[in-house]
């Protein structure tokens, strides 16, 4: 189903998610536009007119964060300005908890009138599903989420990216980048999420630096700036002498900034928080999911349950810090990324592998990968809760 979507919407000039197949094409000018579509379509009973699209989206944080929700915004603002609409017809609810407030975030959504909602953090899924139950009528779209594949709902979506290729050649940069061959990792939680970033973080770094090891320590929190110095501080104190992240503000580039350590940014291109030791950031480009979702809704079109962008399509990108990055190291990692685009790479977990860990839904599972057997998420949201030899939990 992925790799259709990847095809139709690739045509199509969008860029490609699984299994949606959107018509207009809001880059191209000699295509019918996005408004004469919809009124078209809407004539016919079978979409909904631009001027009735009403869009609500929830985030975590807010844009002053510069991390995870700053990348949602953008996609947001991307979707706005692509589609033509305007600022009454998308409606925002900015750093909300993973509790409760979610639900309340959400009515408040749907008694504004909205007809598609978004939401962006682990937290928020269940209280979207429960919603999507309850108005059949409302588009709900959940990120990094596991459950819509089996939920049976034609309204209640989840969508995420192959961001394991781009922390790969992150990992790639990182291992030509080390002097003391010992890599940290600042970790939000300690899901399948963050598990499956860090671990294509490490095989990357393996692949060019066979003899590197890497301590993660998870913070409980994905927005904590004061833990998250405080756990970058631990790592460097440890020997490690370049520091990843999967969290969401800018903490940990600062703090190796001040302490003169490489940093790897994730979300948002971080480079500006660590002029002189950044090397790169791991990216999102939301705006296509966004698109791509409001414009079915346009053309009267089903969106699939689950769905995921990757490099080869734009929605995960690497984003080198040229004032820091030697050019060599660049080179490395460019021609890694072309083998991933062009399939000659896999960036991920290729057997043999047998352990215990966890799934998405936090229970214990095994697994069991022949020699050269390659693992592959069952869905977009990252299954992958196995700790490699070699990384080493800091408690």
């Amino acid at each position: 189903m992925k790799k259709l979507l990847l095809v139709l919407l690739a045509l199509a000039m969008i860029l490609a998610f699984a299994a949606c197949t959107p018509d207009a094409n809001v880059d191209n000018p000699d295509d019918q536009n996005v408004t004469d579509d919809a009124n078209e379509n809407n004539a016919e009973g079978t979409g909904m007119a631009v001027e009735d699209i009403k869009v609500g989206h929830i985030h975590i944080n807010d844009e002053a964060e510069q991390g995870y929700s700053t990348a949602h915004i953008n996609g947001i603002n991307g979707m706005k300005e692509a589609l033509g609409l305007s600022d009454d017809q998308v409606i925002g609810k900015y750093n909300i908890s993973e509790d409760s407030s979610c639900a309340d975030a959400i009515q408040e959504l749907i008694e504004a009138g909205c007809n598609i909602i978004f939401a962006d953090s682990f937290g928020f899924e269940d209280y979207m599903l429960e919603a999507a139950k309850e108005y059949p009528d409302i588009q709900f779209f959940h990120a990094t989420g596991f459950q819509a594949l089996n939920a049976g709902l034609s309204n209640f979506h989840n969508y995420f990216g192959n961001i394991y290729e781009a922390r790969y050649i992150c990992g790639v940069i990182a291992g030509l980048t080390t002097e003391t061959n010992k890599l940290g990792y600042v970790s939000a939680m300690r899901n399948t999420e963050c598990i499956s970033g860090f671990t294509a973080f490490y095989l990357g770094a393996k692949s060019v630096n066979p003899d590197v090891t890497m301590d993660v320590i998870y913070n409980n929190a994905w927005f904590d700036m004061t833990i998250e110095a405080q756990s970058a501080q631990s790592l460097i104190d440890r020997g490690c002498d370049v520091i990843c992240q999967h969290t969401d503000s800018t903490a940990v580039q600062t703090t190796c900034e001040a302490a003169g350590v490489y940093c790897i940014a994730y979300n948002t291109d971080m480079s500006g928080a660590a002029p002189n030791y950044n090397l790169c950031s791991a990216v999102w480009d939301w705006s296509a999911v966004y698109i791509a979702a409001v414009e079915a809704a346009i053309n009267g079109e089903e969106m699939p349950a689950d769905f995921c962008g990757d490099l080869a399509d734009g929605m995960v990108n690497v984003i080198y810090n040229e004032a820091v990055i030697p050019a060599d190291v660049k080179a490395q990692a460019e021609e890694v990324k072309q083998q991933i685009i062009d399939g000659e790479l896999y960036p991920y977990v290729v057997g043999p592998f047998s352990g215990t860990g966890i799934d998405a839904a936090g229970n214990e599972v095994t697994i069991e990968l022949a020699e050269g057997e390659e693992y592959h998420e069952p869905q977009s949201a990252p299954q992958w809760g196995f700790i490699l030899p070699g990384i080493t939990v800091v408690e």
